[in-house]
């Protein structure tokens, strides 16, 4: 199996390339790839040194499977160009999340999805791949009525420029580039607000993803997402109104059981999900389960996960394990 990973020498791609490694993922042949400004840098992968090379169109030759994450412009260009020499793309931006012809996948969610895929595959926003995770086991056992979800994302969700930006403005230094016009530290800033329509980008995506994903086109959802000084991983408050009446004592029970995510539920004892705790882990960690009184049927819930592994490398590195599975 040979792979590329388009966009290596970024914070998610190295986060890729140490997924791929930590996992092991059978690959034979691996191709790291970025822009000519990154080109000729040296990455280590299994204790082998490995030269970063120029992405052009001869790079996806004798490639079976590319996990890009170098911005939408850079997939837009170039994975069709994968796609025609016979190379799946699983492309972490998103350019084609909203595609009808391109899956969207969260593979504890729905990974058939990925089978039906011509050539492209999307990985979903970080904040929706975290929430569906956790909503899919209540949609199944309990039915979803309507969701209301807030974020508490970490900097890194904008890449490298995010992280930049907190760690000059904590240490005193003016920052070289800024994903926000407002000072980071010791604040809470929203994403680009749409002047239409009020939602942030951010907020529509996962609105639209979290829709498309669990099959749900007519789920009643609200999001507020926020940026908040934190190194790294996204946290979100999520009230969940249910079909069908359940317990706090109900959903921890089916949440212990679901795929992929870790139940920390003891707050008497302070034991509840935690950004830090997270930190550089691939689960989804659920606690704070408590009934919400204000409505029927009404479920709380802290929902926390590293955004740069389960959001974005981890849960493209598990497409191509589907993928390749299924080969």
């Amino acid at each position: 199996m040979n792979v590329v990973i388009v966009g290596a020498t970024g914070l998610v791609g190295r986060t890729m390339l140490r997924v791929l490694e930590e996992r092991n993922v059978n690959v034979d042949r691996l191709v790291l790839a970025a822009s000519e400004r990154s080109a000729g840098q040296t990455m280590t992968f299994r204790d082998q040194p490995l030269d970063v090379v120029e992405l052009r169109p001869e790079t996806f030759d004798g490639i079976d499977y590319a996990l890009f994450s170098a911005g939408g412009s850079v997939s837009r260009q170039f994975a069709p160009v994968a796609a025609a020499r016979g190379c799946v793309v699983i492309d972490n931006s998103s350019a084609w999340r909203m595609d009808p012809d391109v899956p969207l996948v969260v593979p504890e969610v729905n990974p058939l999805d990925a089978l039906l895929h011509r050539g492209v595959i999307a990985n979903p926003n970080c904040s929706t791949i975290q929430l569906v995770v956790a909503l899919k086991p209540l949609a199944e056992a309990f039915g979803l009525r309507r969701v209301v979800v807030s974020t508490y994302q970490t900097p890194s969700g904008a890449g490298q420029k995010g992280l930049d930006q907190l760690r000059a403005e904590l240490e005193g230094r003016m920052p070289m580039e800024r994903i926000s016009p407002h000072q980071l530290a010791g604040n809470t800033v929203f994403h680009t607000i749409d002047a239409l329509n009020a939602d942030s980008e951010e907020e529509t995506k996962v609105m639209r993803e979290t829709r498309r994903i669990l099959h749900m086109d007519s789920l009643p959802l609200a999001v507020t997402c926020v940026r908040v000084p934190v190194i790294g991983g996204h946290a979100e408050s999520v009230a969940v109104e249910t079909e069908r009446p359940c317990s706090a004592d109900d959903v921890r029970q089916v949440l212990s059981n679901a795929p992929g995510v870790v139940v920390v539920d003891d707050p008497a004892n302070a034991q509840y999900p935690t950004t830090v705790r997270a930190n550089d882990t691939d689960p989804v960690y659920v606690g704070r389960i408590r009934p919400d009184a204000s409505v029927a049927n009404g479920i709380l819930l802290w929902v926390v996960a590293d955004n740069l592994r389960k959001g974005a490398a981890t849960n493209a590195v598990q497409i191509l394990e589907v993928l390749a599975a299924h080969r």
